[in-house]
């Protein structure tokens, strides 16, 4: 219980110094986004996800960063908790954005950041409106941008694996990106698994890209499948 107040206290002080980069982040873009403002936004958020973590006291060990290819591409991972965007954020290379649900566009001082970082909100009720941000998200990735999708739509809050949506990886097909899958081993233990903050200890695997440019509708139909089975993979290797 204790360490769960200390990291609710941190987080708390974190907003207020990220409200206070915010200003930081305007006056040096009042003649345009410069790259002391990118230094800024990157810096920021990085630094913030990595505290995070640390406040939970966890470890966190990443393998096969060296499986990244060069340029920007689409890490598609399983999702087991809200500290898998910290994780991917401050310990996976690249500056990235995600396409998360919507209704994290409604936290202060996060959405603005989150924003800056090209992040699109995603209401799955609405079809309309995750069409437009699939657009957007194709749009991103051809303009050279890093993206993060979660397939599963939501969190597993455990060691199994949902579904994947269909249609989860036309970001990358649409845009030619490569897939970078990723597997998130452990990171429900921090907090969902007892509804406190736990000091646990968390394996992100990156795994080989899978490239999409000019791929046959038939390797597109096993697509999903595919990459669903290196990422589950992931969690059974020990």
């Amino acid at each position: 219980m204790i360490r769960t107040i200390i990291w609710f206290v941190a987080f708390g002080i974190s907003l207020l110094i990220a409200l206070m980069a915010e200003f930081r982040y305007w006056y040096l873009g009042k003649w345009g986004r410069s790259e002391k403002q990118m230094g800024v936004l990157h810096n920021t958020t990085t630094r913030w996800a990595r505290l995070m973590v640390r406040f939970t006291g966890s470890a966190v060990d990443v393998v096969g960063v060296e499986k990244i290819p060069d340029g920007h591409v689409l890490f598609v991972s399983n999702h087991q908790s809200n500290f898998d965007i910290p994780l991917l954020m401050g310990y996976v290379p690249k500056f990235k954005g995600f396409v998360a649900k919507i209704e994290l566009e409604r936290v202060p001082v996060i959405s603005w950041w989150m924003k800056k970082m090209d992040c699109l909100f995603l209401d799955r009720q609405d079809m309309r409106q995750s069409l437009k941000v699939i657009l957007q998200g194709i749009d991103l990735l051809k303009a050279g941008h890093t993206m993060v999708v979660f397939p599963e739509g939501t969190r597993s809050r455990s060691h199994e694996m949902g579904e994947f949506k269909k249609g989860s990886l036309k970001l990358a097909v649409k845009s030619g990106v490569p897939i970078v899958p990723v597997t998130i081993d452990g990171s429900y233990t921090l907090f969902e698994e007892h509804n406190r903050i736990r000091k646990s200890h968390v394996k992100v695997t990156i795994h080989d890209p899978v490239y999409t440019k000019n791929i046959t509708r038939e390797q597109e139909d096993g697509l999903v499948d595919q990459v669903y089975q290196v990422i589950e993979k992931g969690l059974m290797d020990e």
